[in-house]
C-alpha cells in the first residue's frame, strides 16, 4: 500500500463475527465442564431463616449445592467506585442477610445446564422479612448530599456566581422537574464466565469490560497471587458499562471449580441479570433557567436526586455536563444520592449525561418557546467560548458547527414554529425537535506493545476490550496508515491480561487511550527498525536488516497531568481515569440531534421517521465503526424516550419486566432514517492522535430532541420518560 492509498475501512473482525469464528465467553466448552446456576431470594429485604436444598440435591447430575461460603473462601474486594474491584461491595452467599429481591441465596453446580437449572428452581427458603423501599421519594428512602457523603474535590457541587439571585432577577424564568426511570442495559450477551484451574493457576474466560478488575478482584477474593490469575475477554456481545468490574458469581464458581477439579461455566439467565446486574438508577432533576427576553441565559440551577443502594454510594456526575453546555454566567448544581433497597446501580451508556441532558435540554426548549426564539438560534446565541466553570479553554469545541450543519441537513428552515401546525397527508401530527449534548473527554493510562515480523505482519497488544465499538478496527487502521501495511497484515490483541494491562474500557476513553499508546509504540518501533519517522515502511526488509525474526517496541502513556501513580494503579487493576478537566484545558465531545416525530391521529402512536446527528469527536479514526456507534446511540435514545423503563414492584421488591418480551427495546421496525455526520476536526490538544470519544455522546441529548419534537407536534410537554400513548392522548 502506498502513502496515498487509504487502507480498507471495513471492520477487521467483521468476517469472524458473521461466520461465528469470533469466540465469546459462553462459546467455550472445555472437556469435563460443569454448569452453575443461582437460586435467588423472593423477598424485598430481610434475613434467611432456613434454606431447603433437599430437592435440589436429589436432581440427577447435581454435584454441589452451596448456600454459604466461609470468610476464607471469599474475601472482601470492595466496590469499584470506592477503590475496589467489584460491581458492588455486597458479595452474595456469605451471610444470611438479604438486601434486595433477586439476591442469590444458593449456587448449584451440575453435569449439565438442565440439571443445574432444575435444581436451582427446586430450592426454597424461609425468611424473616423487613420493610423495604425501591423508589425515590418512597417512605424509608434515605437521602444524602453527595459532596458530604463522598468528600472528594471531583464530586463537590459546582457553583459559579450567585445562581439563585441571578435566577430571581431574571425577566424570563423556567422552573420544572423532570424524571428519568431506572433502566437496564440488557446487552445481547448476558453475564457469561468459564473458569478452570491449571496447576494452581486460575484461568478465566469472562464477558467483561475490565479484565484486570476481574483478575485482581479474584486474586484478592481467593487469596491468590495476581500472577496466578489469567483473564481473557477478546469479544463482548455488548457491555454498555454493565460489565465494568468483578461480578458476584465469579468467585463462587471459581471455588466450585477448585472443589470439583473440573471447569465450571455460568451464563446468568436474562431475568436474573435484572437483579444481579447493575442498572441506570432512577433520577429526578429540578432545572431552573433564568434568561432575558431574548433567551440569553443569566442563570441555571440543576438539582439531582439519584438512586443508590443501601450498601454503596453510586456517584452522580449529571451537573458536569449541564454546567458546561452553554455560556451561563451563574450556575449552581446540587447532587443528592437516595439510598433504596436494590442492588448497587451502575453504569449504562451515557449513565448520568443522558438523563441530565433530557432534563436540561427540555428546559432549554421550554425557554425557547417562552421567549419566542427559534430553538437552534437560542442555542447558538448561548454558545460558550471557554469552559464556564473553570475559565480554561476547551481543547476543542465545535458545537455551533454541529448545530448549523445539522440544521442545514435536516431542512430546519422549513419548520413551522407553532406546536401542532405541521400535519402530514394522513393526518399525523409532525414535530421537529432539536437538542445538544456533551460528554466528558476522559483518558486512562495504557501500555501498548508492537511487534514487527520478518513475514511482514505487525502484531499490536494493548489495553482495551472489543465490545462492538470497533477498537480492533481503529487500532488496525492506525497501524496500516502509519506504516503503510495492508490492514489484513495487522493483528490486534486486546482484552487479555497476558498481553497488556487491561484497564476498564468505558466512558468513551477506551479507543482514544489505546490509540495514543499504539501511536507512541509505533514511533518507538520506527526507531528500533532504524527507519524514517514517517512514511511507508517495508516491514519484511526492515526486520531482516536487523538480523532478527522480529523487532519489538512498547510505550506507556498517561493522560495530561497524570504521572507514575496512574501507571501504578493501572498495574494494580484499579481505576485511573482523568478528565474532563486537565491542567491547561477542558475536553468534551459534542453533538447536535435533529429529530422528526409523527404522532398517529387516532392511536397517538409516536414514530421517529428521521434523525440527523452531527458529532464533534475529534479525528474520526474508523469512519465505519464511528458511524455505527452514533446510529446505535440514537437507536438507544429512541428506546430511552419511547420504550424503556425497568418497572419496580413496591409490594415485593425487585423489578417486574425482566425479559426482553417485557422490557421493550427498539426493533428494526421502529428505526428509519438516521443520518450521521462528523465535524472530523482533530483535537491535537487532547492527545497526539486528535481523537475523542463518540460512543457515549451519541446518545446524549437524543431523548430530549425526541421529547422536544413531541411537544412541537402535540403541544404536550412530557417531563417524564418514557413518553407513553396516554401522555399525548
Amino acid at each position: 500500500m502506498t502513502a496515498t492509498e487509504e487502507p480498507d475501512t471495513r471492520r477487521v473482525d467483521a468476517l469472524e463475527k458473521v461466520t461465528g469464528r469470533a469466540r465469546y465467553a459462553a462459546d467455550r466448552v472445555p472437556d469435563g465442564i460443569a454448569y452453575a446456576a443461582y437460586a435467588t431470594a423472593r423477598i424485598g429485604k430481610g434475613r434467611i431463616i432456613r434454606v431447603d436444598t433437599a430437592a435440589a440435591e436429589a436432581v440427577p447430575g447435581v454435584r454441589l449445592v452451596i448456600t454459604k461460603f466461609g470468610p476464607d473462601d471469599l474475601r472482601d474486594v470492595g466496590f469499584l467506585m470506592a477503590n475496589g474491584y467489584a460491581v458492588q461491595s455486597l458479595q452474595p452467599l456469605r451471610d444470611d442477610h438479604i438486601a434486595y429481591r433477586g439476591q442469590p441465596i444458593a449456587l448449584v453446580v451440575a453435569d449439565n445446564l438442565v440439571a443445574a437449572t432444575e435444581a436451582a428452581l427446586a430450592i426454597t427458603a424461609e425468611y424473616k422479612t423487613e420493610p423495604f423501599t425501591v423508589k425515590i421519594g418512597a417512605e424509608g428512602a434515605e437521602t444524602v448530599l453527595q459532596e458530604q457523603a463522598i468528600p472528594v474535590p471531583d464530586l463537590a457541587d459546582i457553583h459559579v456566581g450567585d445562581a439563585d439571585a441571578a435566577f430571581e432577577a431574571s425577566p424570563v424564568r423556567i422552573a420544572e422537574t423532570y424524571e428519568h426511570p431506572p433502566q437496564h442495559p440488557v446487552p445481547m450477551e448476558p453475564f457469561a464466565t468459564v473458569v478452570h484451574w491449571d496447576d494452581g493457576k486460575l484461568i478465566v474466560n469472562d464477558s467483561t469490560q475490565n479484565a484486570d478488575a476481574v483478575r485482581f478482584g479474584l486474586a484478592t477474593q481467593l487469596g491468590l497471587d495476581p500472577a496466578d490469575v489469567e483473564v481473557s475477554s477478546p469479544y463482548l456481545g455488548g457491555g454498555f458499562g454493565n460489565k465494568n468490574s468483578l461480578y458476584g458469581h465469579l468467585g463462587p464458581i471459581a471455588v466450585a471449580s477448585r472443589r470439583l477439579g473440573r471447569p465450571v461455566k455460568m451464563v446468568v439467565p436474562r431475568p436474573q441479570t435484572f437483579h444481579v446486574g447493575s442498572f441506570r438508577p432512577n433520577s429526578v432533576h429540578r432545572v431552573h433557567l433564568g434568561a432575558d427576553e431574548n433567551g440569553q441565559l443569566l442563570a441555571a440551577i440543576h438539582e439531582v436526586d439519584q438512586q443508590t443502594s443501601r450498601h454503596d454510594l453510586f456517584i452522580s456526575l449529571a451537573t458536569d455536563v449541564s454546567s458546561r453546555l452553554y455560556a451561563t454566567p451563574a450556575f449552581r448544581g446540587r447532587q443528592s444520592l437516595v439510598r433504596t433497597d436494590v442492588q448497587t446501580p451502575g453504569f449504562m451508556r451515557s449513565p448520568f449525561e443522558s438523563p441530565a441532558m433530557f432534563a436540561f435540554e427540555s428546559a432549554v426548549d421550554e425557554l425557547a418557546h417562552a421567549t419566542g426564539r427559534d430553538p437552534v438560534q437560542l442555542r447558538l446565541a448561548n454558545d460558550a467560548a471557554v469552559d464556564p466553570v473553570t475559565g480554561l479553554p476547551f481543547s476543542g469545541r465545535h458545537l455551533a458547527e454541529c448545530l448549523r450543519r445539522g440544521a442545514a441537513r435536516f431542512g430546519w428552515e422549513n419548520r413551522s414554529p407553532e406546536p401542532g401546525s405541521m400535519v402530514a397527508d394522513d393526518g399525523s401530527l409532525i414535530g421537529w425537535g432539536v437538542a445538544a449534548g456533551c460528554y466528558p473527554g476522559g483518558m486512562v493510562p495504557n501500555i501498548a506493545h508492537v511487534t514487527a515480523r520478518e513475514d511482514g505482519t505487525v502484531t499490536v497488544a494493548a489495553g482495551g476490550h472489543e465490545m462492538g465499538q470497533g477498537i480492533r478496527s481503529a487500532i488496525a487502521l492506525l497501524v496500516a496508515r502509519d506504516l503503510g501495511v495492508p490492514v489484513h497484515r495487522v493483528v490486534v490483541e486486546v482484552g487479555d491480561t497476558r498481553v497488556a494491562p487491561q484497564h476498564l474500557t468505558a466512558g468513551s476513553w477506551g479507543t482514544a487511550s489505546a490509540l495514543s499508546a499504539v501511536q507512541a509504540a509505533l514511533d518507538e518501533l520506527r526507531k528500533a527498525l532504524d527507519v524514517a519517522g514517517s512514511g511507508d515502511v517495508d516491514i519484511s526488509a526492515a526486520v531482516r536488516a536487523k538480523g532478527e525474526p522480529e523487532v519489538c517496541a512498547e510505550s506507556a502513556v498517561v493522560a495530561p497531568g497524570q504521572g507514575r501513580p496512574a501507571l501504578d494503579r493501572l498495574s494494580g487493576g484499579l481505576l485511573a481515569f482523568a478528565g474532563p478537566v486537565y491542567p491547561e484545558f477542558v475536553t468534551f465531545s459534542w453533538v447536535a440531534h435533529f429529530v422528526e416525530v409523527r404522532v398517529e391521529p387516532t392511536t397517538r402512536r409516536i414514530r421517529v421517521p428521521r434523525v440527523v446527528s452531527v458529532v464533534d469527536c475529534g479525528r474520526v479514526a474508523s469512519p465505519v465503526t464511528a458511524a455505527s456507534q452514533v446510529r446505535g446511540g440514537v437507536v438507544w435514545g429512541i428506546g430511552e424516550a419511547l420504550r424503556e423503563e425497568s418497572a419496580v414492584d413496591e409490594r415485593f421488591g425487585g423489578f417486574l419486566n425482566t425479559t426482553l418480551e417485557e422490557y421493550p427495546v427498539p426493533v428494526n421496525a421502529d428505526i428509519h432514517r438516521i443520518e450521521v455526520d462528523f465535524i472530523d476536526e482533530p483535537d491535537l490538544t487532547f492527545n497526539p492522535v486528535g481523537m475523542k470519544g463518540a460512543g457515549e455522546v451519541a446518545m446524549v441529548g437524543s431523548a430530549a430532541a425526541i421529547a422536544n419534537a413531541v411537544f412541537h407536534a402535540t403541544g404536550r410537554r412530557v417531563r417524564r420518560l418514557p413518553i407513553r400513548l396516554e401522555d399525548v392522548l
